[in-house]
């Protein structure tokens, strides 16, 4: 049991140390792998517990118990009535499940019912910035449907059971493609085949306008600036974009991504045909989003999943509900 309680100590320092780590920068934190490998270990301690430590306690437990028993009996027939010795209180610690256990199998129903619902349900994600303003505000703490577009296994990211297929109008989180270690959330402008052009900002799919319609100004409430806001509709989704008049349509700072061959950028603004297993995204707040006119195109496999629900605003309850 020592051992254990060593190697028990070691393992919870070197999960304590990666976070640690991460929470400091001083690496590149993986959430999805940490909780496989949290499941592992834990469901390792939790069959151990029930196939081999549980059962060698009741052992010894049941041992004491016949041999205070034996013992009660020897002392009876010597006429001895009054014991000093509680066996029930000395089996209760033998049955008490050590500390390294506690904190290891003890917590594996829990960590198996988190991975198992992030991984293949939902998953929860924080927006960090205002690049889906109005849709999504900053601070919004959203819901992300797993399983719609496909599952995937955990961390390798392996698709095993097919889904429907990212329409236009969906908002999406994805790995970032320049850094897949990165999670974005951007809705989906062109599909696969589609030719995407965002001239002087209007966008046009396939040489077809997309539908938009002036809305009153949005009052962006951290620079008390007022911006230009229309409805927009995307397949079946309408939903409010925003357009800062100050901004030039020309697009800066491109970089150098894969298909960009497949794009031409001018004055007005950047034309792109989509390749297939691909997808082109964009902000609702076009002028103040890097996204697929800058880095390029989303692969499928970097898909995550669909973004549907805000669960909580800590700054405004009334943000809590779905959202298209």
């Amino acid at each position: 049991m020592q051992f254990m309680q060593v190697i028990t100590s070691l393992l919870l320092a070197a999960f304590a140390g990666y976070i640690g780590a991460w929470y400091f920068g001083a690496l590149e934190g993986n959430f999805a792998l940490l909780l496989f490998l949290a499941t592992v270990v834990t469901g390792v301690y939790w069959l151990g517990e029930r196939f081999y430590f549980l059962p060698q306690r009741r052992k010894a437990a049941q041992a004491l118990e016949d041999a205070a028993v034996q013992r009660r009996a020897e002392l009876d027939r010597m006429g001895i009535q009054k014991v000093d010795v509680d066996a029930q209180e000395a089996k209760s610690r033998i049955l008490m499940q050590p500390w390294w256990l506690d904190w290891t199998a003890g917590l594996f129903p829990v960590i198996a019912a988190v991975f198992v619902l992030r991984s293949f349900l939902f998953e929860p994600f924080k927006i960090p910035s205002g690049s889906m303003v109005p849709t999504l505000r900053v601070g919004d703490l959203i819901l992300v449907n797993k399983f719609t577009y496909g599952v995937r296994l955990p961390v390798i990211h392996t698709k095993i059971i097919e889904g429907n297929k990212p329409a236009r109008g969906d908002v999406l989180v994805f790995r970032y493609p320049p850094q897949p270690s990165l999670d974005y959330i951007k809705r989906v402008v062109g599909v696969p085949g589609d030719e995407v052009a965002y001239l002087n900002k209007r966008l046009t799919i396939n040489g077809t306008p997309v539908p938009t319609s002036a809305q009153p100004d949005f009052l962006e409430q951290e620079s008390m600036r007022y911006f230009k806001q229309f409805e927009e509709t995307l397949g079946e989704h309408s939903h409010r974009l925003l357009n800062n008049t100050d901004a030039p349509a020309f697009v800066q700072g491109v970089t150098n991504f894969a298909y960009r061959e497949n794009c031409r950028y001018s004055v007005e603004g950047v034309v792109c045909k989509v390749p297939e297993g691909h997808y082109f995204m964009m902000g609702d707040n076009r002028d103040n989003s890097l996204d697929s006119r800058y880095w390029g195109f989303v692969p499928e496999g970097n898909i995550v999943g669909k973004a549907f629900f805000v669960w909580m605003n800590f700054g405004d309850f009334k943000r809590i509900g779905p959202f298209n």
